[in-house]
């Protein structure tokens, strides 16, 4: 792997997580939802990686989970926040528009050495 695709590969999964709980804070979701609205980003997530990320902001107590009945298979998993993930949430969303103006701030005005 190149400097190149190692350093966009950290870039992607340093908002991974922020990006998941965004989509899990508009409301109950199934996990098969976030990849799809993920893919729809191009922010490619697969299975291996998310599930475990679930269970992790799941202990970390952001997630919490029903199961609901299926009318193609078995009961399926739907996450939602909680009071404590939908602080975080806010908190990373700041967080992260703080990150964007900096980085415009420094990477698009043309006059930053005056």
């Amino acid at each position: 792997m190149s400097n190149l695709e190692n350093t966009q590969l950290q870039m992607r999964k340093g908002v991974l997580e922020f990006c998941i709980l965004s989509i899990i804070s508009k409301g109950e979701v199934y996990p098969s939802d976030i990849i799809a609205k993920m893919k729809e980003a191009r922010l490619m997530v697969v299975e291996g990686t998310l599930y475990p990320l679930l269970t992790r902001l799941k202990n970390q107590g952001l997630l919490s989970y029903t199961w609901k009945e299926s009318v193609s298979g078995p009961p399926r998993k739907y996450y939602v926040l909680t009071p404590i993930g939908e602080q975080f949430q806010k908190e990373l969303s700041t967080t992260w528009q703080e990150l964007v103006n900096a980085v415009n701030t420094t990477t698009l005005n043309p006059n930053h050495n005056e």
